[in-house]
C-alpha cells in the first residue's frame, strides 16, 4: 500500500474549498491511501470556517499566523507529511482529482521516483485563455530543461507527484511561486525514474481568483539557476557546503480535530495546538 501526502494550501478560496475536498475524498484507487493535508494560509473570508465545518474531508487541517505565500503554506504542509509519496493540489478547481489515477499510474506500473502532470502535452481538454501565460510557461520550461537536460513541457503545473523522501525541506529557502522551481531542482538530480503525463485544466480568470502574475517569473528563472548552480554546477558541493540553511519559519497551528468523540456522540471537538513540523 502506497501513502500519498496530498497538500492543499489554500488561502480565500471560500468558493471552492469545500467541493475540491469532496472530489479529492472521492478518489478511490488500488494500493494507494490518501493522506489530504490542508493548510490555511492566513485567509480572510470563510475558508477557515469552512474547513472546521468539514473534517471529514482531511486527516490534518493547519492554520499559518499571517499569509506567507503559497510557498510558506507548502512548506508547513510538507514538514507534516507522513506519505511515501508527496501530491500538490490547488484549492481551486483549476485542477480535477480524477487525474490523480493517471498521476499514479507510473508509480504503481515503473516505481516512478517523480510524475509531474502537463496541460501541454496531449490532455484530453483544456481550457483557452492567456496567451502570454502560456508563452511564459514554456520558456520557464525550456529553461528548466537547459539547465537540467530533462524534457518537461509544463514545469509550472500544479499537479507534481515525487518520492518525499527526495526533499530535504529543511533546505528549502523560498516562499513564493518560485519554490516550484527550488523543489524540482532538488528532486531532479536525485530521482531515477522520472515520467509526465497530460492532465486536464480548467484555468480560471483573474476575476475568479487567479493569483500569478508576470513578475513572478523572474524569481522563477532565479530559482532555476541558482538551483542548478547548488544540484548540478562543477561548484556544486562548495555551495551547499557554503549556504546556511534557512531558519525556522512560521509555526502553524494544528487545528486538527482530536480523535476522541465528544459526550454526545457529535463530531470530534476541535483542539488547536502547536504543529510538530517534524518528518516522518
Amino acid at each position: 500500500m502506497i501513502r500519498l501526502s496530498v497538500i492543499v494550501p489554500a488561502f480565500n478560496e471560500e468558493a471552492t474549498i469545500v467541493e475540491l475536498l469532496s472530489r479529492v475524498a472521492r478518489q478511490r484507487i488500488d494500493g494507494v491511501e490518501l493522506e489530504v493535508i490542508v493548510v490555511d494560509d492566513g485567509s480572510t473570508d470563510r475558508t477557515l470556517e469552512l474547513l472546521l465545518a468539514r473534517p471529514d474531508l482531511y486527516a490534518r487541517l493547519l492554520q499559518m499566523p499571517v499569509n506567507g505565500g503559497k510557498g510558506a503554506a507548502v512548506k508547513a504542509g510538507l514538514e507534516a507529511a507522513t506519505g511515501d509519496y508527496v501530491l500538490f493540489q490547488d484549492a481551486d478547481l483549476e485542477y480535477e482529482p480524477d487525474d490523480y489515477r493517471l498521476l499514479l499510474e507510473p508509480v504503481l506500473r515503473h516505481d516512478a521516483d517523480l510524475v509531474m502532470g502537463s496541460r501541454l502535452n496531449a490532455p484530453q481538454f483544456t481550457r483557452v485563455h492567456y496567451f502570454w501565460h502560456k508563452v511564459g510557461n514554456q520558456v520557464l520550461s525550456l529553461t528548466f530543461n537547459v539547465f537540467n537536460n530533462t524534457t518537461f513541457t509544463d514545469i509550472y503545473t500544479c499537479y507534481l507527484l515525487f518520492r518525499r523522501s527526495l526533499l530535504d525541506v529543511g533546505a528549502l529557502g523560498t516562499s513564493g511561486w518560485e519554490q516550484q522551481a527550488e523543489i524540482l531542482s532538488q528532486i531532479v538530480p536525485r530521482a531515477e525514474v522520472i515520467y509526465e503525463v497530460p492532465i486536464n485544466y480548467h484555468g480560471r480568470t483573474y476575476a475568479q481568483g487567479k493569483k500569478i502574475r508576470a513578475h513572478h517569473t523572474v524569481a522563477v528563472i532565479q530559482a532555476i539557476v541558482s538551483g542548478w548552480a547548488r544540484e548540478r554546477s562543477p561548484l556544486a558541493p562548495v555551495l551547499r557546503a557554503l549556504r546556511t540553511r534557512p531558519g525556522p519559519g512560521l509555526a502553524p497551528r494544528d487545528l486538527t480535530p482530536a480523535p476522541a468523540a465528544t459526550a454526545n456522540g457529535g463530531a470530534p471537538a476541535t483542539t488547536p495546538r502547536a504543529a510538530s513540523g517534524a518528518r516522518a
